[in-house]
């Protein structure tokens, strides 16, 4: 059969597509294009392979497809035209979560689970299933990990806290507090401690250190070798840290240390932040403190040892040193401890400006408030 057209008209070919050349030249347009998949220009150009009166077993062979998908390009043009080469999305359409759920989501992660939940914290897992099961909400835990990471929540995550009952807390804050922010005109302040008890633990294998692709390891089981006492002073001004290691802890040690911390600063006032430890107040150094009117202690408020600034610093060295460190014996520790010491002051930095007192109280006030109304609520 012939069939006679008019120019841009249809062109009809055996293998039954109908296209015109607008139609040819979308479709060269898409096979073309670098902007849409390739799955959809390999359609296109099937299609177009079609039109251009290709047989059916040689479009099959060109694009690399079975005949019968070939067939499938071509009857899905001819019914939806360019939108029918996008490939169908297999499933039902995704549902959109209302914003009421996901404030629900936060609203739960941010109070601790209900009590007869008999959850101490939760997790991903545990408060969708609480929304399923109480509440009649449907949500994955993919979604409540993907909302706490959006929203930084870490639920898992505690602190510990101890409220003061010393009736001079208020003072004694402010009097420390006015030291780290304002010291006196030309006087030195010093920050000093004791680190008790810190053990000398070795392992029965060799660590394992770190290589490429793999942490370091080493055996749960230790060995301990003994134990020593780190006597410390910051120089809150400078950032600089004097530590000697000392067997035992007593009065008389921390005597000795004590002379040892102020001897460089000879001819100054010297402010002195503690805690209240026994030892800090026997009668020897009380007596020294007599013949040495220059020195002045400052002891922080009963239970709040945190306010004295060289516990930061004996943190960042448990973490830094010993934690991880593995000690064949005390002076091995004793050693690594003074190497980290004369590493420290080689770059020494004084601490960021704590909180002003006013900060420090408000915030104490606020936990008192907290635990009152707990205490209030079990007791109901």
């Amino acid at each position: 059969m012939i069939l006679f057209m008019e120019p841009e008209a249809s062109v009809i070919v055996e293998s039954g597509v109908d296209l015109t050349s607008e139609q040819m030249a979308e479709l060269r347009e898409l096979a073309g294009s670098r902007d849409v998949p390739a799955d959809v220009a390999l359609r296109a150009r099937i299609v177009l392979w079609f039109g251009e009166g290709r047989r059916r077993k040689d479009i099959a062979e060109l694009a690399g497809v079975a005949p019968l998908t070939g067939d499938r390009c071509k009857a899905r043009y001819a019914e939806r035209g360019l939108a029918g080469l996008e490939e169908k999305r297999r499933g039902g359409p995704r549902t959109q979560v209302p914003p009421q759920v996901r404030a629900r989501v936060i609203a739960l992660t941010r109070m601790s689970p209900p009590a007869e939940s008999g959850l101490s914290h939760w997790s991903t897992r545990t408060l969708a299933d609480h929304l399923k099961r109480r509440e009649g909400i449907s949500v994955s835990w993919h979604y409540v990990a993907r909302i706490w990471r959006e929203e930084n929540l870490k639920p898992h995550r505690s602190g510990t806290f101890k409220i003061s009952k010393d009736p001079a807390f208020a003072e004694k804050v402010a009097d420390v507090v006015g030291l780290y922010l304002a010291p006196p005109g030309g006087a030195v302040v010093l920050s000093i401690d004791e680190k008790t008890q810190v053990q000398a633990l070795d392992r029965p294998q060799p660590v394992l250190p770190v290589t490429f692709a793999a942490t370091e390891k080493r055996t749960h089981d230790y060995v301990r070798h003994g134990t020593t006492n780190l006597f410390a002073a910051l120089n809150v001004t400078t950032g600089e840290v004097l530590g000697e290691c000392r067997p035992i802890r007593n009065g008389a040690t921390f005597l000795v240390f004590l002379k040892k911390a102020v001897k460089p600063h000879a001819g100054k006032e010297i402010h002195i932040v503690l805690d209240n430890l026994s030892t800090h107040t026997t009668p020897d150094v009380k007596a020294w403190l007599a013949k040495n009117p220059h020195v002045h202690f400052h002891f922080t408020p009963v239970g709040s040892s945190w306010l004295n600034q060289i516990e930061i610093w004996f943190g960042i060295i448990t973490r830094q040193s010993i934690r991880r460190g593995t000690f064949a014996s005390v002076n091995v520790l004793v050693k690594q401890i003074r190497d980290y010491i004369d590493s420290w002051n080689e770059n020494a930095k004084p601490s960021p400006g704590p909180a002003t007192a006013d900060e420090i109280l408000v915030k104490v006030r606020l936990v008192q408030t907290s635990v009152k109304k707990l205490v209030n609520n079990n007791a109901k």
